[in-house]
């Protein structure tokens, strides 16, 4: 019996090593990209997250031209178009008539209809399938050093900028009149949102990366009220699906990046029936449910 759940769960890990470097990647992601998913969904900005996600696909694709599949070339071209792309809507929401998430659907469909193309150009089916749905089986030791980087600063400067972000979120009116500082945390959280995003577009790809961030948040609102809550049980729920999800695609020899979005959609729908605050509770305690 023992011998049968070591084999089930954790004997690729201790028998692999691209298995262990896949893991490794999930779980930076999951400390990394989650927590900034959490305050994306409190912010009510989940989709911005999906269209920096595509919109950093130009950048990557030109990358790729210019030196093939080289990580250095692919994640500056990413953050760069990203970066790009989410100050122009921000900047263009104060100017025009559109809001941010008008000028972001606008700029994450011309962006994904361009890194299509120009990856396209290149007629190498396989490559493009890379870009856009990622390969966490190939990640390498640099790769994985370039996601537990990312990760660092990112707690480093969620850290620094915690009271900042949880005022934006409860009231972005109040702090814009009691400090300075409410423009420059919205630029340095969407600089955050691009830099995982292209983290997560190493490993899942350009049109998966969103999902570890957004699922597990999304989830863990279900189970949790309190933001220290809300972050712990979103990563812990990222690092069960991103588990999960390796070990689905290794027994049973599918995708791993869509393995691993569908073993967080599976967690997302378990907490909406068996949350605190999910159907399950309303349905059997309706009115307890309304006086909390």
């Amino acid at each position: 019996m023992l011998e049968f759940v070591y084999q089930l769960l954790f004997e690729p890990f201790f028998e692999y090593g691209f298995m262990r470097r896949a893991l490794i990647g999930c779980i930076a992601l999951s400390i990394s990209a989650t927590p900034v998913g959490v305050f994306l969904m409190l912010r009510r900005m989940s989709l911005t997250g999906d269209a920096v996600a595509h919109a950093i696909l130009p950048g990557a694709a030109l990358g790729y031209m210019v030196a093939g599949l080289s990580l250095g070339a692919m994640t500056l071209g990413g953050l760069v178009a990203g970066w790009i792309v989410a100050l122009l809507a921000g900047g263009l929401a104060r100017i025009t008539v559109l809001k941010e998430d008008a000028n972001l659907a606008v700029f994450y469909l011309l962006s994904l209809a361009l890194g299509v193309l120009l990856v396209s150009t290149q007629s190498r089916n396989v490559d493009l399938l890379h870009l856009l749905f990622g390969s966490v089986l190939a990640l390498n030791n640099e790769a994985v050093l370039l996601l537990a980087g990312i990760a660092t600063v990112t707690l480093i400067a969620l850290a620094v900028f915690l009271r900042p972000l949880v005022l934006e979120c409860l009231d972005p009116g109040f702090l814009k009149r009691q400090s300075s500082i409410g423009t420059p945390t919205h630029l340095i959280f969407l600089a955050l949102v691009v830099l995982n995003l292209v983290a997560g577009f190493q490993a899942l790809g350009t049109l998966m990366a969103v999902g570890i961030m957004i699922l597990p948040a999304t989830a863990a609102r279900f189970w949790a009220r309190q933001l220290d809550q809300l972050l712990f049980t979103a990563v812990a729920l990222a690092l069960l699906g991103s588990w999960g999800g390796l070990l689905m695609s290794w027994h049973w020899d599918v995708p791993t990046g869509p393995a691993i979005i569908l073993m967080l959609g599976f967690l997302h729908l378990v907490s909406l029936f068996l949350g605190q605050d999910g159907l399950l509770k309303r349905w059997v305690h309706p009115g307890k449910h309304l006086k909390s």
